[in-house]
């Protein structure tokens, strides 16, 4: 029986905070009535009013659960309360029946149920709906065929009944009857198979049909064929099971896919999401046909672009990836991919982020000028919309995206860059910052694009700003500009941004309040605003002489300045250095050259006054002063050597670390690209589909199955194919001693979000322990979901609990309790045996990650917590101990193969992963080998751990602290 077959049983909710129901507090509720009256008659089931009957059925029920023997209840209900008409206590009674012994010690079936199986036709022939539909779903839960005979008929008759609830229910009920006591009624499948095709209830014929599929899948092949053309007009539930029915029979027949293959194409127009969904899974798996294909992901397509929930949209991007890893499969989606970036209007950022990988992914020469068009247009909307939290991360999404299509295809890089450069200006850092990285790149690479490039540079510099991305566009101007003209735009737009000049003496006097506003113009505004005679004019707020000037109104490297951040004066330094050196070899004019560079040093040189000032907020640093007043010596000295550094080897610089990046991501492609490409080895074995047997056939992974176990929790890892296999290789925690009398271990099933304690619970006395109970609570941030239930173990009997915990955090949590009973006819206490702690591991939630280094930065700046570990191994080699610990914690290694190889006797490493909830963890390895010891001295060193939460970056240091000591083999 598979796991979608299986029954569901009646589950019984017992007040926890309530003492169990028991013979004393019965006697209690009774007024203290002689007990052995009490068995034999029941006053309250035989002279209460119905209200008092219910709760009396209730404790009768619970009683029974719990173990007790009521051995002359059964002839008291029977009289007393099975005549009874009321709906509340006939719900009671089909538990009641369900639970209670219904057979002697010798296995043969009690006299007094006769009368039951009576009332049961009766309650079958009921005029009430609800009572036959009820009595029909209770039948489905009984084990005694001699009590399921007399009632044949009257369950036939249902099957004609009216109400399509009584009818659905007997469909179960005769499916039920014919896979257990298949004697009772044999004739079920042609039975069925009349009814379905009579039925006109989509419900109905969704259970029929199911039946069918168990039970004789020729008849229902044979239903099938005979509506195949009306199967788009079937409701959608009927349709799902035809997709199964399809699915599976393609499955084990092969052949038999082109009969049916028409069908599936048919239910991919389904009005119902979910049968569209399974069927373009089906299609996929049952045709490797491009059409196929094809028509299979336009309808992943449509259904993530209409269904509104985001958890669904991911989903069905996921098997648009699955697609895509396929080789054979790629070639269809590139002609999908103006499709697929038609999800782009969702606005979930992690739905994007999906959908902008898997266009990269699949771009291609055909497709790459219409992705850049769509691409450029998102990027200009994120500019007019109102400002979300969301939107800037979204923006510096298609600022990467786009990027990676200029590398990849170099032709592109023309019509991106323009646009991207209006984003230099952008109020938030970290997109101008990835737009600046790929002017960078890009104006390294493609030297034919480099005079639009530094046009474009030098029409937004004026407005950048923040000081991070000013400095990055100094270097590019300083770097790139090579033509007189534009060196002369350079210290233009240079001069515009510090303003007047000396610095000191301007700021005396405009906080004394002498320098007047024309003077002001002059010098040129904090906002280039033009007149329409072409002069730059003042904002009105700066004609009037006030001695304390608001700060935005100063211009942008001038308030820079002021704020004390003076690394950017040194890179504007630099720029002016690297400038002026071109223009002297550019220009043979000695009094011009002389001119440019008494400019230069100019302006150096009041930046160095007003660091050494009190003006500015901080002082200059010495570092600074240091490159400003090399720059000064250079350009008064003018040597060839200084030219060949500035000028030349900067860009090799620069050169080098864009080829090594190339290689490295080459090199990461190269690597997926080989996982993609299955590989088959000389020596494999060829399947033939015609040859092989049925039993192989069946034996295939079926993908119906696979996907309701994993729904269920039920997933095996990949790599045991032999479930029991895979459980007995788990380490099974022992919670109590060999010699207690309650034995109890725990098997620890991590799912994802929750774990299921699969916990084994062993009676090692002679007595019955009546509701045994396994009390649990957490430690750290673990919920039970829900208590276990009381259980009842008779001498040396075992039984096994599950309980659910849901995990909401990355944080190492302990599960502890005991299990507590009751010893049949004790008057003592209840027992109690305390059970051993379980330690949740961390490492089941940490999976590896990857990141940018500004990414990186930019989370070890923003967390807050830190946990420093030393370094405490007796690990002799610093790539072996970056590796072990590497594959001890989950984490990933983000500084390049290159950076880490040779040997210096020292290593710096970043490390990162991110947990299942979305919890980022950052790492910093520094650690050397100290000589003077000795050639066998362990590795010495630090681990820095940053984490936004206190118990991530507490757990993943004790982890790396528990792991350190191991010795490496």
């Amino acid at each position: 029986m598979t796991a979608a077959e299986n029954v569901c049983y009646t589950l019984i909710n017992v007040p926890m905070d309530s003492e169990p129901p028991s013979e004393i507090s019965l006697k209690n509720d009774l007024g203290n009535c002689d007990m052995s009256a009490f068995l034999t008659s029941f006053p309250p089931l035989e002279k209460g009013d119905v209200k008092l009957k219910t709760e009396a059925l209730k404790k009768v029920i619970i009683m029974i659960l719990n173990g007790e023997k009521l051995p002359g209840l059964l002839m008291t209900i029977i009289r007393f309360v099975l005549p009874l008409q009321d709906h509340t206590i006939k719900k009671l009674l089909l538990v009641f029946w369900e639970i209670v012994p219904k057979t002697t010690p010798d296995g043969r079936l009690l006299q007094e149920m006769i009368l039951v199986c009576d009332a049961y036709r009766k309650d079958l022939q009921h005029p009430n709906e609800f009572i036959r539909g009820s009595t029909l779903r209770f039948l489905c839960k009984l084990k005694e065929a001699e009590l399921l005979e007399p009632l044949m008929p009257a369950i036939r008759a249902c099957l004609e009944h009216r109400h399509s609830y009584v009818r659905r229910n007997a469909v179960l009920a005769i499916c039920f009857f014919f896979r257990n006591f298949e004697h009772l009624i044999p004739d079920a499948p042609e039975l069925i198979h009349d009814f379905l095709v009579n039925e006109k209830d989509a419900s109905c014929k969704r259970n029929a049909f199911m039946m069918l599929i168990h039970a004789d899948q020729d008849r229902a092949l044979d239903y099938l064929s005979t509506c195949i053309d009306q199967v788009q007009t079937f409701g959608d539930i009927l349709q799902l099971v035809i997709v199964e029915l399809i699915y599976k029979v393609c499955h084990a027949n092969p052949s038999e896919r082109a009969r049916f293959i028409r069908c599936i194409y048919n239910l991919l127009q389904s009005s119902s999401p979910a049968v569209k969904y399974e069927a373009a899974g089906t299609l996929v798996t049952l045709s490797s046909a491009p059409t196929a294909i094809k028509a299979a992901a336009q309808c992943y397509i449509d259904l993530i672009i209409k269904e509104s929930d985001n958890n669904v949209k991911l989903i069905v991007l996921d098997r648009l990836i699955e697609l895509k890893e396929h080789p054979s499969h790629e070639r269809v989606l590139q002609d999908l991919v103006m499709d697929i970036l038609r999800v782009l209007s969702t606005p979930d950022l992690e739905v994007r982020k999906k959908t902008l990988q898997l266009a990269l992914d699949l771009v291609s020469s055909r497709n790459v000028e219409e992705l850049v068009i769509v691409l450029k247009k998102e990027v200009i909307k994120t500019n007019n919309v109102t400002e979300h939290e969301d939107t800037d991360k979204y923006r510096q999404l298609l600022v990467r995206t786009l990027h990676s299509c200029s590398v990849r295809f170099p032709d592109m890089a023309a019509n991106v860059i323009p646009v991207l450069m209006e984003f230099l200006s952008d109020n938030n850092e970290a997109a101008a910052a990835d737009v600046l990285e790929f002017v960078r790149e890009a104006i390294q690479r493609f030297e034919n694009l480099r005079p639009l490039i530094v046009e474009k540079m030098l029409e937004v510099f004026h407005a950048i700003k923040s000081v991070k991305i000013y400095r990055g566009a100094l270097w590019i101007l300083g770097e790139y500009c090579s033509t007189k003209e534009d060196i002369q735009s350079v210290m233009t737009e240079v001069r515009r941004s510090l303003g007047e000049i000396p610095i000191v003496e301007s700021e005396i006097k405009k906080e004394a309040g002498e320098l007047k506003p024309e003077e002001e113009v002059s010098v040129g505004p904090a906002q280039k605003l033009v007149t329409e005679m072409g002069t730059y004019a003042t904002q009105s707020a700066l004609s009037s002489s006030r001695p304390a000037k608001k700060e935005e109104d100063r211009p942008p490297l001038r308030g820079f300045l002021l704020d004390g951040d003076f690394f950017v004066a040194a890179s504007l330094a630099t720029t002016l250095t690297k400038i002026a050196l071109r223009y002297v070899s550019l220009v043979q004019e000695k009094k011009k050259q002389n001119s440019f560079n008494a400019e230069a040093m100019l302006l150096m040189a009041t930046i160095l006054h007003l660091g050494k000032s009190s003006l500015p907020k901080k002082p200059i640093t010495d570092d600074d002063v240091d490159r400003i007043s090399l720059c000064l010596k250079v350009l008064s000295e003018c040597s060839p050597l200084m030219n060949d550094i500035f000028n030349k080897e900067c860009r090799q610089s620069l050169s080098h670390m864009l080829s090594a990046k190339l290689e490295e991501e080459k090199l990461s492609q190269k690597k997926e690209s080989e996982k993609r490409n299955v590989t088959i080895q000389p020596d494999d074995p060829i399947s033939f589909m015609q040859l092989t047997a049925k039993n192989e056939m069946s034996s295939k992974e079926d993908q119906f199955q696979l996907s309701l176990l994993a729904a269920m929790g039920n997933t095996q890892r990949k790599e045991a194919a032999d479930p029991l296999a895979s459980k007995l290789n788990k380490v099974v925690t022992q919670l109590t001693g060999f010699s207690d009398p309650v034995y109890a271990e725990a098997y620890v099933h991590v799912n994802q979000y929750d774990i299921v304690l699969d916990v084994l619970v062993v009676n090692q006395t002679s007595d019955t322990l009546q509701n045994c109970t396994l009390e649990l609570a957490t430690l750290g941030d673990l919920k039970l979901v829900e208590k276990p239930s009381p259980l009842t173990l008779a001498p040396h009997d075992f039984a096994n609990i599950k309980a659910n915990v849901k995990v909401a955090s990355t944080e190492n949590g302990i599960i502890f309790g005991n299990v507590v009973y009751d010893v049949s006819g004790a008057a003592s206490d209840r027992n109690c045996v305390v059970l051993s702690d379980i330690h949740i591991d961390i490492m089941d939630y940490i999976q590896p990650a990857s990141c940018t280094d500004a990414e990186f930065r930019q989370m070890w700046a923003e967390f807050e917590w830190e946990n420093k570990v030393t370094v405490n191994t007796n690990i002799i080699d610093l790539n072996e101990y970056l590796q072990h610990i590497l594959k001890s914690t989950n984490m990933k290694c983000l500084t390049p193969e290159k950076a880490l190889s040779g040997y210096c006797g020292f290593m710096a490493a970043n490390l990162y992963a991110r947990s299942i909830f979305g919890e980022d963890a950052l790492a910093n390895v520094s650690i050397e080998k100290p000589i003077h010891l000795g050639p066998e001295a362990p590795v010495t060193g630090h681990i820095r751990i940053r984490a936004k939460s206190q118990g991530m970056a507490l757990s993943l240091g004790d982890k790396i602290n528990l792991s350190q000591k191991k010795t490496s083999l």
